[in-house]
């Protein structure tokens, strides 16, 4: 085995790979920046694309090729487009909108700086002493993940599945009710409409 291959990495030789995930990440922390700070609601959806394209990125140059195509999918191709749904549906302002700013920034500010905080501490306390071979084989492949989640993950992932499923029966319970109350307060006859109806047969 050569030196070269038992050698240490380090941060002062990074790689093509490591200054590739730096450059991708400082463009994703923008694109967030820009996402929570406009108050053109459209632009800010669009501004969000690039924020969930670019960790899709990142989950590639760190051979976890599944979890970039979920990412994809599901978050660029159909959280993005309902959000975008949402604003044409709402009749939201295209332009600068006054109601994109609530005057709670600074409380935002302390809750996100320090959300990120912890995040990024326990994720340095989990992976200390973690390596990911960048250059080797993609260790995040769809067969090296579907193996490893109903090989050693079966159980937390069906109890997940009846967890989502109860959610899903929950919430068209509690819209048949809301829908039905709704409607018989619709039906119902009005107290001045009655007593003047009342009036009137006299």
């Amino acid at each position: 085995m050569s030196l070269a291959a038992t050698a240490p990495h380090g941060f002062l030789s990074p790689t093509g790979v490591e200054i590739a995930f730096l450059l991708v990440g400082l463009v994703t922390f923008g694109a967030a920046l820009i996402t929570v700070t406009t108050r053109q609601l459209v632009h800010a959806a669009l501004w969000l694309v690039v924020t969930l394209g670019g960790l899709a990125v990142e989950y590639l140059l760190l051979t976890a090729e599944f979890i970039a195509w979920v990412q994809v999918l599901i978050y660029v191709g159909s959280v993005v487009v309902l959000l975008l749904f949402g604003l044409m549906l709402t009749r939201a302002p295209i332009g600068r909108s006054p109601d994109a700013d609530s005057g709670n920034r600074l409380p935002a500010l302390v809750v996100a700086v320090g959300s990120a905080g912890a995040l990024v501490w326990v994720v340095t306390d989990a992976f200390r002493a973690t390596w990911i071979d960048l250059d080797g084989p993609a260790a995040g492949t769809t067969r090296v993940t579907g193996e490893s989640l109903f090989r050693h993950w079966v159980l937390p992932f069906e109890a997940l599945s009846v967890l989502l499923l109860a959610a899903l029966v929950g919430a068209i319970v509690l819209s048949r009710k809301t829908k039905t109350k709704a409607e018989q307060a619709a039906g119902a006859p009005s107290p001045a409409r009655t007593s003047g109806d009342r009036e009137g047969v006299r």
